[in-house]
C-alpha cells in the first residue's frame, strides 16, 4: 500500500508543479489569474477500526481554485486601455453572430476596422446603452449592445449666408490705372494676377452635404475722389473654389462682380443689405443659394487692409475626433464639429462564487454551475469595482511566491519518489530473504 500512497503524493506534486509553471508563463499575460492547488487527505476507515490505529492512504487534489485578488496597474497612452479596480469583469462577446458572452479583466481595448471596440481576440465590447444625455436606459445582461464609434455626428446644413467686414485702404492704388498695362496687353481682372486686384479674403462655407468650400472676394478699386467727385467705387469678384458666383442672380453667366461705394468719410453707401447672389452648385452637391453680407461694418479708412470680421451659417458634418471613458463608464466620442456623443455605459458583471468561474483561455471566464449566473451593474455602484481608463491590469502572479512554491513542490515530489524507492528496497529485501 506505501506504493500507492506514495505514487498519490507524486501525482500531486506533479499537478501543483504544472499549475506554477503555468502560472509563471502567464506573469505577463493581462488579467490573468493565478491558480493554486488544494489538496485533501485520504483516509479509510470503518466502524470497527480503533481511532488511534489508522494509517492514511495518501493525498488527492481537491480543487485547483483561482486567486482573484488584484493585480498590479500599469498606466498606458491609450483612452481605451481599461482596468478595474476592485470586484467585476468587463463582458465580451466572442462571436457577433451568437448570444455566446465571456468574462474578462483584461482590458487591453482597441478599435477594430469596423469600428467596434474589441479586445486582442476581437471580442466586442458590451455596453449598456444610453440616451442623448448618458443616462443608462436598460441595465440588464440581455439589453447589452456591442460598443461601436460613429463615423460622423450631425446633420449638414448647407451656407445660405455669408458675412464678411474689412477695412480697404483709402490709400490703395487703381490696379487699371498701373502703367504697365498698354493697348497691346490690357488691364483685365485675373484671380492668378495680383498685380489684377487690390486685397483677397477668404471664408470656408458648406455646401449640402457638409463638404467645406471656400470663398474667396478679391476688392478692384475702380474710382477715387477727385474733382467734384467725393465717392470711391470698389468691385468684389467672388468665387466658390474655382468658380466665380455671380453679383446679379439675374445674369448668372457671365458672372458679374458686386460693386461697392464709400462716401469721402470712407462709410459704406451700396450694398446698403445682404446682397443675393445667382444660385450655383459646388461639385458633388446639390444648387445652392447664398446671400453675401459685407454691409455691416465695412469701412474704407487710410490704415492697412484689414479682415474684421467673417462669419456663415452653415455646419459640416462632424469627423471623429476622439473617444473617452470616464470613472463612471461612460463612453464619449468627440468630433470635428464640436460636438459629443454618449455611446454607451461600460458593463461589469459579478458572480456569487467567482472561483466557480470555467476559464477558456484568452484571459476568458464563462459561466458555469458551480459560479451562479452573471449579475451587471455599472463601475462604482452597488460593490461593482472602480474604473480606471489610461490603465491595464497586469497579472496578479507574484515570481518570488511561485518560485518558492516551485521549490516546495519540487521537494514533495522528490520525497515522494524516495519514499518510494525505500518501499522498494524493503520489498528487494523481503524477496531475498533465504530459509
Amino acid at each position: 500500500m506505501s506504493f500507492y500512497t506514495s505514487l498519490s503524493g507524486l501525482q500531486g506534486a506533479q499537478t501543483e508543479l504544472a499549475t506554477i509553471s503555468h502560472n509563471l508563463a502567464n506573469v505577463s499575460t493581462n488579467g490573468f489569474k493565478r491558480s493554486r492547488v488544494e489538496f485533501g487527505d485520504v483516509i479509510a476507515s470503518t466502524t470497527t477500526k480503533s481511532p488511534n490505529q489508522l494509517i492514511g492512504s495518501g493525498s488527492y487534489v481537491k480543487s485547483i481554485r483561482q486567486q482573484f485578488a488584484q493585480g498590479g496597474l500599469q498606466q498606458s497612452q491609450s483612452s481605451l486601455d481599461l482596468a478595474i479596480s476592485g470586484e467585476g469583469f468587463f463582458v465580451v462577446k466572442p462571436n457577433p453572430n451568437t448570444s455566446e458572452l465571456a468574462f474578462t479583466r483584461n482590458g487591453a481595448f482597441s478599435v477594430s476596422a469596423d469600428r467596434l471596440v474589441v479586445d486582442s481576440q476581437g471580442a466586442t465590447v458590451q455596453v449598456f446603452p444610453v440616451d442623448g444625455s448618458g443616462t443608462v436606459v436598460a441595465t440588464d445582461l440581455q439589453d447589452t449592445v456591442s460598443l461601436r464609434l460613429p463615423q460622423t455626428s450631425g446633420t449638414p446644413k448647407a451656407t445660405s449666408q455669408a458675412k464678411v467686414s474689412v477695412n480697404l485702404s483709402a490709400n490703395a492704388p487703381i490696379p487699371a490705372n498701373d502703367p504697365q498695362w498698354t493697348p497691346a496687353s490690357p488691364y483685365a481682372f485675373s484671380r492668378f494676377d495680383p498685380d489684377t486686384y487690390n486685397f483677397a479674403s477668404s471664408t470656408v462655407i458648406y455646401d449640402s452635404v457638409g463638404n467645406p468650400n471656400t470663398l474667396t472676394n478679391y476688392y478692384v478699386r475702380q474710382t477715387a475722389p477727385g474733382g467734384s467727385v467725393t465717392t470711391s467705387t470698389w468691385l468684389v469678384y467672388s468665387f466658390v473654389g474655382g468658380q466665380q458666383i455671380s453679383a446679379d442672380p439675374a445674369q448668372p453667366t457671365p458672372a458679374q462682380p458686386l460693386t461697392m461705394t464709400f462716401d469721402s468719410t470712407g462709410v459704406l453707401q451700396t450694398p446698403a443689405g445682404p446682397s443675393q447672389y445667382a444660385t450655383f452648385t459646388p461639385p458633388n452637391a446639390a444648387p445652392q443659394d447664398m446671400t453675401i453680407d459685407f454691409s455691416i461694418a465695412t469701412t474704407q479708412r487710410p490704415s492697412a487692409f484689414t479682415i474684421i470680421a467673417q462669419s456663415q451659417d452653415g455646419e459640416p458634418i462632424g469627423q471623429l475626433q476622439g473617444v473617452t471613458v470616464d470613472a463612471s463608464g461612460l463612453v464619449k466620442a468627440s468630433f470635428s464639429n464640436g460636438t459629443n456623443q454618449a455611446l454607451g455605459k461600460i458593463v461589469l458583471a459579478q458572480f456569487a462564487n467567482p472561483q466557480g468561474l470555467r476559464q477558456i483561455g484568452n484571459s476568458y471566464w464563462s459561466v458555469s454551475g458551480l459560479s451562479g449566473d452573471a449579475v451587471v451593474g455599472q463601475p462604482g455602484e452597488g460593490g461593482y469595482g472602480n474604473l480606471m481608463a489610461g490603465a491595464i491590469e497586469r497579472s496578479n502572479v507574484d515570481i518570488t511566491e511561485e518560485l518558492v512554491g516551485l521549490i516546495a513542490a519540487q521537494r514533495n515530489f522528490q520525497a515522494n519518489a524516495k519514499a518510494i524507492d525505500t518501499a522498494t528496497q524493503l520489498s528487494q529485501t523481503i524477496i531475498n530473504i533465504r530459509s
